[in-house]
């Protein structure tokens, strides 16, 4: 896709203002309360993997309602005492797959917690993680708009406190210095790890890669691609929800998770992304309360700058004194 968005001194500048509920901190202090509330301690079980490098455990933990969510932990099988961790979430579709799809992280000296995604695993990668939770009224076919026209019963409620508690979970695993736990993701992994960011204290760097979820409304009307598609989508046929569809969506804007983080930070962008536009990437960037560097990518779409942004991350991490540990 060619540049569509706009020109790349505006996106430096471009800092909408927040829509942003008077009761945002509070409605959010509630759901974490009452989700910690019903917690228990998180499992990790070892598996007989054939790895020889590193060492895998099936992890499960309480999330929100205190449903139990899946996800993997990697660490290099030689190590010398805890290591800094790396919590990541996935992109839209994508479940925790196999462990074999996991290891650059523990390559380079990092305890690695990949989270499942409650309900996804369909599209992109094997899930193992239900959604108890079934949708309380009609919703466009994808994730985006299950429980839509309510707060209290959105999605991406649950998934947000999921991924809360995923930190959590982390700082309790023997293996990880629980002061040098780092949140990760791309896509809607970004968009998560930007709301834990905002949410958790204990966050010791983020790394969000073109995200979604963020300057939601302004995606809605600019790209014409899923997810956001799928608000269009439905608001085609709910023509009269709009109003409250976007009442439900500041909620989980990730303008208003960026203005409340105080990680160090590395954004990336795609300037060519048709599915999280550069704008709604440097809306969150710019209004986000931390140190922050961005990578820009000027000619990538959604893949960002891939493995070369790989090398910036870690790179970052070093320079932030959370270096992997070498044996």
């Amino acid at each position: 896709m060619a540049l569509y968005d706009l020109p790349l001194d505006e996106l430096r500048g471009y800092r909408p203002d927040r829509n942003e509920p008077a009761d945002f901190d509070a409605f959010w202090s509630r759901t974490l309360g009452e989700a910690r509330a019903r917690s228990s301690p998180a499992e990790f079980r070892p598996l007989d993997t054939a790895l020889t490098t590193v060492d895998v455990s099936d992890v499960t933990f309480a999330g929100f309602g205190g449903d139990q969510i899946r996800g993997w932990l990697v660490l290099p099988r030689h190590r010398v005492g805890r290591l800094p961790g790396v919590v990541e979430y996935l992109g839209y579709g994508r479940g925790r797959g196999d462990p074999m799809e996991w290891l650059t992280w523990a390559s380079f000296g990092y305890a690695h917690l990949v989270v499942d995604a409650r309900g996804q695993g369909g599209q992109w990668s094997a899930g193992d993680t239900v959604d108890p939770a079934p949708p309380d009224a009609p919703h466009h076919p994808g994730f985006v708009t299950r429980g839509i026209g309510d707060r209290d019963h959105y999605y991406y409620r649950r998934l947000i406190t999921d991924a809360v508690l995923a930190v959590d979970a982390a700082q309790t695993q023997p293996a990880i210095d629980p002061e040098r736990v780092v949140v990760a993701g791309t896509s809607q992994g970004g968009g998560l790890a930007l709301a834990v960011a905002g949410l958790h204290p204990g966050v010791a760097a983020l790394l969000c890669d073109v995200p979604f979820l963020s300057d939601v409304r302004r995606a809605t009307e600019i790209t014409d691609t899923n997810p956001y598609a799928e608000i269009a989508g439905y608001l085609r046929i709910h023509r009269d929800a709009v109003d409250r569809v976007f009442e439900t969506l500041s909620y989980v804007d990730g303008v208003n998770f960026a203005a409340r983080a105080s990680a160090p930070a590395l954004f990336s962008v795609g300037l060519m992304d048709p599915i999280c536009p550069p704008s709604t990437v440097f809306a969150a960037f710019n209004h986000y309360a931390g140190a922050r560097e961005i990578d820009v990518w000027p000619y990538n779409g959604h893949d960002g700058g891939g493995i070369h942004h790989q090398r910036a991350r870690i790179a970052f991490l070093e320079r932030e004194g959370l270096a992997g540990v070498r044996v």
